[in-house]
């Protein structure tokens, strides 16, 4: 993987990093669990279901190893993603509003979607997020020591 510091702009610091949350394997988990549940009855179905099973869970490991949800004093950065790998830099300057949901089970594992609209009309929805609150909340404490302009 590579050194996320060499991002970083000079004189940039890190205030809040996280990551996607491990619930990314849990569907890769239940079909594999089906799949071997079902296998002395099934058995070729079974084992397909058991092969999707790791496929999904291989790419779900890549994506998590992957991911980088980070909080500089300048910006936002967030890698998220594997095959379809999109960067997305934000400059707190820009964030016009940043909020998180989760749902019930989110809410006790501690993970959700965080929302983010930049640049006024822009608006970028991070699913699977690992502590949500917390990243929202450092966002918005960045944002309140920030330089106002005139």
């Amino acid at each position: 993987m590579a050194d996320h510091d060499t991002e970083l702009l000079e004189n940039e610091r890190v205030v809040y990093q996280t990551r996607l949350h491990w619930v990314l394997f849990l569907g890769p988990a239940t079909l594999i669990i089906f799949g071997g549940l079902s296998l002395p009855a099934k058995g070729l179905p079974a084992l397909v279901l058991i092969a999707l099973g790791f496929a999904w869970g291989i790419l779900a490991y890549i994506k998590f190893c992957y991911s980088l949800i980070r909080i500089t004093d300048k910006r936002v950065l967030i890698r998220v993603g594997f095959l379809v790998r999109k960067p997305y830099t934000i400059s707190l300057t820009d964030i016009s509003y940043v909020d998180f949901y989760q749902p019930s089970l989110g809410a006790m594992l501690n993970f959700g979607k965080i929302t983010i609209i930049h640049g006024q009309k822009f608006k970028s929805v991070f699913r699977m997020v690992s502590s949500p609150r917390e990243f929202v909340a450092a966002v918005n404490a960045e944002i309140a020591i920030m330089p106002k302009k005139d």
